[in-house]
């Protein structure tokens, strides 16, 4: 028995495949192009036909071109007189005149030019089937009920229908990074493709010297009115400045600075230098103070060494020293001598302090001069440096007006300057712009071109296919292979059944003299009798092997045969199931459960009388019920509906079902139960504790996924006991287009041999 848990994968998701590591399913891709390629194919031919019919409609076309070169040397003028002497970006420059090219402007100016609305080869109609113009003629419904004097169009309206065709017909590229323009022009005509684009580099001149010519004369204008308001202004700026200097007494000592500020300037020099000797004076009396106080007379001041009579001293004064110092060394220092030469010594040294004192007095007094003068003159840079201070405050004003004369002297002068250049420009007639590779005949059409447009037409066809195949892809939502089964329902695939064309359905083939007997059917019924090698035979082999194993304890094994929907073909399954059973000798009994909608019985007992209702509801016996097959031994159980049975499956689960099946189970060793459909009914809900497995039938590509996934997963019992899936109805030439490398379906031709009967 299968595990009860059927909501957990029966398959480990861990098993190596041999296809999880790749990004890409190349086996898949194959297999929807052999199914889709017919359909990319037809919508290929067909694209490849209209681009062959435009090819063979449509009306040759010339190109001629032209070269121009933007020169940018003589460009800086306007710029200088537009922007200040700033140059434009060179790309957008560049650009700029790539749409000036492409211009209306441009376009009227040529067709002026070349009187291009009086040319009937220009202005004739266009005989393509596919060109713009004839779209746009065909989509401009007004003129449909318009009659013709309404859609006659007025000259104006001629001229701008024929710039509209120059300007739409204009190509203008840049050539690389350089300022080379390559103009080129289509027309039906080489000789008015060669006019027209030299038409518009010769405009396209013209138009540069006129604009040039008028934005100078622009420029001039505005600067002359500009230069009279600027002169004014700059004579009041200057006037208010030298009437606010003398309103404030700012008088100037030259060079822009005021006589307060020279005189500021000059004192605070003189209090630096009075400071510096008040300093000197000060450092020679502290230093003559400090020897007189130590009473050092080794001690050396510049004024002594000039004094004669202190070198006197001092030379007198050191020559006793030294004769003192002799004879107290011979006679001792008691000597009279030497008492006399100290004496002496004492004396020279009072005289040496007397003329020091002398001269520190005079140090002094040069001390109190200094510093005297020092506070004059402090006195005199703090009264300057208020008065600077005023002027200061009042200079600020004073500033602000000067810069403001400045600056509309300064814009005076430059746009004097510019107004004489301008002058000057106006009568240069020279261009921004040359010619530098005339426009000359078209030998060849240059478009269409043939081969690139069929080409061109059958690669968008394709695409175009290849867009619907991959959307009937991704809309084929239905089961098309057993690992579509697998990898969907986790349920094992037993195999499938090709499509029966079913001829004969008729049940008056019963034998006549046996009533009992089981009806000869249509082909669809007898299919496994006329067929028992078939793959149709070698399914249903594959059901009763997965059943024999599902439930070998079993004696006698009740299996219920469902769909998730009518019509899927669980009835012929039944059927030729319950055959093939029979015909391998065991005891089959087929049970019609489908009591709503009975298509077992309509298929082979149409002609019974009684049946599974009876057997039930009242209690009759089995064995005058069941009709038999006198080819295969089966025993069928019909339900003969002569009204709607309501409570359909309150029967099947009922006690009466239960002792009919007990009763089957002693004289059959399979009792298979053609079920109502999953999804309108519940009766297989009902009668699913009474089976013993379950083969679940879906329909080869008709049959949904989500259908089948909705209605057979929402029942776990049911999914349970369920043993595998056959597709029915499989289409054996659509089949192959669904196998990839490594299925089972794949290897189809190899094994298809077993299956042919000699």
């Amino acid at each position: 028995m299968l595990s009860p848990d059927k909501l957990t994968p029966r398959i480990d998701p861990s098993r190596d495949t041999g296809n999880d590591a790749d990004f890409i399913d190349f086996d898949k891709l194959i297999a929807i192009a052999r199914r889709q390629w017919r359909m990319v194919a037809a919508c290929g031919f067909a694209f490849a036909i209209l681009g062959i019919v435009y090819v063979l409609t449509s009306v040759p076309v010339y190109t001629a071109d032209t070269s121009v070169l933007i020169d940018r040397s003589d460009s800086q003028v306007i710029n200088q007189l537009a922007a200040f002497g700033q140059m434009d970006d060179d790309e957008g420059t560049v650009l700029s005149q790539v749409e000036l090219l492409k211009s209306d402007t441009i376009a009227y100016a040529v067709v002026d030019k070349l009187k291009l609305v009086d040319n009937p080869e220009f202005m004739g109609p266009k005989s393509s089937l596919f060109s713009v113009s004839t779209l746009k003629s065909f989509m401009n419904f007004r003129s449909w009920f318009a009659d013709d004097v309404a859609v006659a169009p007025d000259p104006e309206m001629r001229r701008r229908g024929a710039a509209e065709t120059v300007a739409g017909n204009i190509d203008v590229e840049r050539v690389g990074r350089s300022y080379v323009l390559d103009v080129s022009y289509t027309a039906q005509s080489p000789d008015l493709a060669r006019d027209i684009a030299a038409g518009i580099a010769d405009v396209y001149l013209v138009d540069k010297l006129n604009s040039k010519y008028e934005a100078t004369r622009r420029a001039g204008q505005w600067l002359q009115e500009r230069i009279e308001e600027l002169r004014q202004q700059a004579l009041d700026t200057d006037l208010a400045v030298q009437k606010f200097r003398g309103e404030h007494g700012l008088v100037e000592a030259g060079s822009g600075t005021l006589i307060s500020e020279q005189q500021l300037s000059e004192i605070n020099t003189q209090l630096i230098n009075a400071q510096a000797e008040t300093a000197k004076a000060e450092a020679r009396y502290a230093r003559v103070k400090s020897i007189i106080d130590a009473k050092q007379t080794d001690a050396i001041v510049t004024d002594v060494l000039d004094s004669s009579i202190s070198n006197d001293l001092r030379k007198k004064y050191l020559e006793a020293s030294k004769l003192e110092t002799e004879i107290e060394a011979r006679l001792g220092p008691d000597h009279v001598q030497a008492v006399r030469l100290r004496a002496e010594m004492e004396e020279y040294k009072r005289l040496m302090f007397d003329e020091l004192n002398r001269i520190a007095e005079s140090y002094q007094s040069e001390l109190q001069v200094a510093k005297s003068r020092e506070n004059s003159l402090r006195d005199s840079v703090t009264q300057a440096t208020g008065v600077a201070a005023t002027a200061g405050e009042t200079q600020v004003q004073l500033r602000e007006l000067e810069r403001t004369r400045d600056t509309y002297k300064n814009l005076y002068q430059s746009f004097l300057t510019r107004y004489q250049e301008a002058i000057q420009q106006q009568s240069f007639p020279i261009t921004a712009a040359r010619i530098i590779t005339t426009a000359e005949t078209p030998t060849k059409p240059s478009a269409p071109k043939r081969a690139l447009v069929v080409a061109f037409a059958m690669f968008v066809g394709c695409a175009f296919g290849s867009g619907i195949a991959a959307f009937r892809e991704f809309r084929d939502r239905f089961f098309r292979t057993g690992d579509d089964v697998r990898d969907v329902l986790d349920v094992e695939s037993l195999g499938v059944m090709p499509l029966i064309e079913n001829n004969v359905d008729d049940p008056t083939l019963v034998d006549p003299s046996n009533p009992r007997s089981i009806a000869r059917g249509g082909k669809t019924t007898t299919y496994v009798e006329e067929h028992p090698l078939s793959a149709f035979a070698e399914t249903l082999r594959s059901a009763k092997i997965a059943i024999d194993l599902s439930a070998a304890d079993q004696r006698c094994k009740v299996i219920g045969v469902v769909s998730s929907l009518p019509g899927e073909g669980k009835s012929t399954t039944s059927i030729n199931f319950a055959k093939l059973l029979a015909m391998q000798g065991a005891r089959c009994l087929l049970i019609d459960g489908d009591m709503r909608n009975p298509g077992a019985t309509r298929a082979i007992g149409r002609h019974a009388e009684a049946g599974l209702l009876e057997a039930i509801v009242d209690g009759r016996p089995l064995k005058d019920l069941i009709l038999l097959d006198p080819k295969t031994k089966l025993a069928f159980l019909p339900t003969v509906a002569r009204y709607r049975v309501p409570h359909s499956s309150e029967l099947l689960a009922s006690r009466g079902m239960d002792q009919l099946l007990e009763t089957a189970r002693q004289s059959f060793d399979y009792i298979i139960v053609d079920l109502p459909p999953l999804a309108p009914v519940v009766d297989a809900r009902a009668i699913n504790s009474k089976l013993d497995a379950v083969v679940f039938v879906i329909e080869w590509g008709k049959t949904s996924r989500k259908v089948v996934q909705s209605t057979l997963l929402s029942e776990p019992e049911l999914y349970a006991k369920c043993v595998g899936t056959i597709l029915t109805k499989v289409d054996p030439s659509q089949m192959k287009l669904y196998r990839t490398f490594g299925s089972s379906e794949y290897y189809y031709k190899r094994y298809s041999r077993y299956y042919t009967e000699s």
